[in-house]
């Protein structure tokens, strides 16, 4: 085979939060060295790294010195400076289209609907409030105002549900540019982790069923509770998606499901966070896949040990899992060694394996969700 970046080669990470942590985990135990460029000194991927540079992500310095000390390129985040990552000819396997396409909404849901054929909500540009007028009498309401780039964990939105919305809205209207999307009926939200190696041979993960509160991602369950049917129409659309990128790394899959009517409602182009669970459950995580995708290694086929849950633990809720920890034995535990608890920060995670311990999990979650910090 060729075209394979073997160990110890340094893989250099953009961005040094949770994602880069686990990566460089993965990396690490595979015998790479790692390097990663964060704003914040001791970042959590930075705390597991053989070095981090401490700079922001658009410091053409820190790009180049990272570029040179490093053999591959990846990122951990979308919202990476294209332009300069452009510049560099360190082997950067994921490129910069895939960035280009997935940090711009209205690109993204273009791509979607018409390069992989798979149905996307209604949506509609909107650049002035004299395009949201148009833009709400052609989409048919409930909708959603969104930023086309950057905003994340609910960000950035703005709920169009009835007339007095959009009357609010207009008030005090955003200025950069902006994305109406329908609000599809859906009775499920899952999402599926998908990559493809060198040779083009595409790899799944099992379908996560998920739970967001206020637009956070609170829990993961897997196998998700879809038909058979379901689980392979998205199949089909998460190797669609991967060939007509022609993908390497991890791309995250978010989608709508009612019935059995599917919508794919965002892409992440790395690990996501519905895809956690993979760490112990599965036989190869999906932060092994990525370091696999993009170092020319291949893949086996993907198998799921046992059903399994992963739960956000977001502001003060970390306080109670280090508290509780000691007592429970079932759970994988990851702190992520942030600095500072906010509250809906995602400070780290539970995993569990087994039908008796996910319902152990559910039961310590709901009476230990987080409070006002």
């Amino acid at each position: 085979m060729t075209n394979i970046v073997l160990p110890p080669a340094t893989i250099g990470i953009i961005g040094g939060g949770q994602l880069g942590q686990m990566m460089v985990l993965s990396a690490k135990a595979m015998g790479y060295k790692v390097g990663v460029l964060d704003p914040t000194p001791q970042s959590p991927a930075g705390q597991v790294s053989d070095f981090q540079i401490v700079a922001h992500y658009d410091d053409a310095n820190a790009l180049e010195s990272l570029s040179q000390r490093s053999d591959i390129l990846t990122y951990e985040f979308e919202n990476v400076d294209m332009t300069a990552l452009a510049q560099h000819k360190t082997i950067l396997p994921q490129g910069t289209d895939l960035l280009r396409i997935t940090s711009n909404r209205l690109i993204e849901k273009t791509f979607i609907r018409d390069r992989a054929a798979v149905p996307v909500a209604e949506f509609m540009a909107v650049n002035s409030p004299e395009d949201f007028r148009i833009a709400v009498k052609k989409i048919t309401l409930p909708a959603i105002l969104k930023t086309v780039n950057g905003g994340y964990d609910g960000h950035g939105q703005w709920e169009v549900n009835q007339l007095a919305d959009i009357d609010s809205i207009l008030t005090d209207f955003p200025t950069q540019p902006l994305i109406l999307e329908q609000r599809v009926q859906f009775n499920q939200e899952v999402s599926i982790m998908v990559t493809r190696d060198a040779q083009g041979k595409i790899t799944k993960w099992p379908v996560s069923e998920n739970v967001h509160v206020n637009h956070i991602l609170k829990t993961s369950l897997v196998p998700a509770n879809v038909t058979d049917t379901v689980s392979e129409k998205i199949g089909v659309i998460a190797t669609n998606i991967a060939t007509a990128l022609s993908l390497r790394g991890v791309l995250g899959i978010e989608l709508f499901v009612n019935g059995e009517d599917i919508w794919v409602n965002e892409l992440a182009p790395r690990p996501h966070n519905s895809g956690h669970y993979s760490i112990e459950a599965t036989n190869v995580s999906q932060f092994e896949g990525h370091i696999r995708s993009i170092t020319g290694l291949p893949l086996p086929a993907i198998s799921l040990y046992q059903p399994t849950l992963m739960v956000n633990l977001l502001g003060d809720e970390l306080e109670q899992a280090r508290h509780d920890f000691a007592e429970h034995p079932e759970w994988h535990f990851h702190d992520y060694g942030k600095s500072a608890i906010k509250h809906d920060r995602k400070m780290g995670h539970i995993t569990v394996l087994g039908q008796e311990n996910i319902q152990k999990l559910q039961n310590w979650s709901q009476t230990h969700e987080q409070r006002d910090v």
